[in-house]
């Protein structure tokens, strides 16, 4: 069973930014892809960014250039960089392992972008 931590959210004025950490239970080189997901109020979830055991890249179109996903193996830890928040990226972001086929998912970290 894969646990995964998120860590580094909380408040910030739009314009400003945050870096996320996700550190997994076990060693993510395992992992097939790691990415992060939010949630916010009143709407669905959906797709930030992963990132691949091979080290790709992909990002939802309403992040390209101001977040960057990236991983660190040596310390099972994935980050997520957000630079230009606005208040439009409040939300809980989750981080998403995929092993073997199965999902496994954080409990969340808030973010709140204030205007």
């Amino acid at each position: 069973q894969v646990q995964l931590v998120e860590s580094g959210g909380g408040l910030v004025q739009a314009g400003g930014s945050l870096r996320l950490s996700c550190t997994a239970s076990e060693n993510i080189a395992s992992m097939n892809t790691i990415s992060w997901h939010r949630w916010p109020p009143g709407k669905q979830r959906e797709l930030v960014a992963a990132i691949s055991s091979g080290g790709s890249t992909k990002y939802a179109d309403f992040v390209k250039r101001r977040f960057t996903i990236s991983r660190d193996n040596a310390k099972n830890t994935v980050y997520l960089q957000m630079t230009s928040l606005n208040p439009e990226d409040t939300a809980v972001y989750y981080c998403n392992a995929d092993k073997l086929g199965y999902d496994y998912w954080g409990l969340g970290t808030q973010v709140t972008v204030s205007s």
